[in-house]
C-alpha cells in the first residue's frame, strides 16, 4: 500500500484585513519569528506619522506587512520567493542567473503587493 500525501493548501490562512490586529494575528500564524520586527516597524510608523502629521507612514507599514504576509500565507509563492532569494544570495552579480533571481524576487513581491492593494 502506498501512502498518499495530502496536497499543500493554496493558502495557510485567509488574507487578513489591513488592520494592526488582523495583520499581527496572521503574521503570528505564518511567520511568528518576525513579530518583533513587525512591532518595531509599527512603532516607527506611528512615530513618523506623528512627526509628519500624516497617515502615509501607517499606510506604508500596512502595505509592507500585508505583502509579507501574502507571500508567507501562500506556500507556492513563498517557495518561489525563497528559491529566488537563494539564487540572489548565491550567484555573483555578473552572473546572468543573479539578474534572473532578482527579477523573480521582484515578480513575487509585485504579485503579492497587487493582491493586497487591489481593493
Amino acid at each position: 500500500m502506498t501512502a498518499q500525501h495530502a496536497e499543500e493548501p493554496a493558502e495557510l490562512v485567509p488574507r487578513p484585513e489591513m488592520t494592526f490586529p488582523a495583520l499581527r494575528a496572521a503574521l503570528a500564524r505564518v511567520a511568528s519569528s518576525r513579530l518583533a520586527e513587525f512591532q518595531a516597524d509599527r512603532d516607527s510608523a506611528f512615530t513618523a506619522a506623528t512627526q509628519h502629521a500624516s497617515f502615509n507612514p501607517i499606510r506604508m507599514f500596512q502595505v509592507k506587512w500585508a505583502t509579507e504576509i501574502e507571500i508567507e500565507r501562500r506556500p507556492a509563492l513563498a517557495a518561489r520567493y525563497r528559491a529566488a532569494l537563494d539564487g540572489a544570495n548565491t550567484f555573483d552579480r555578473d552572473d546572468p542567473r543573479w539578474r534572473a533571481a532578482m527579477d523573480e524576487c521582484m515578480a513575487v513581491r509585485n504579485e503579492a503587493r497587487a493582491a493586497v492593494t487591489c481593493d
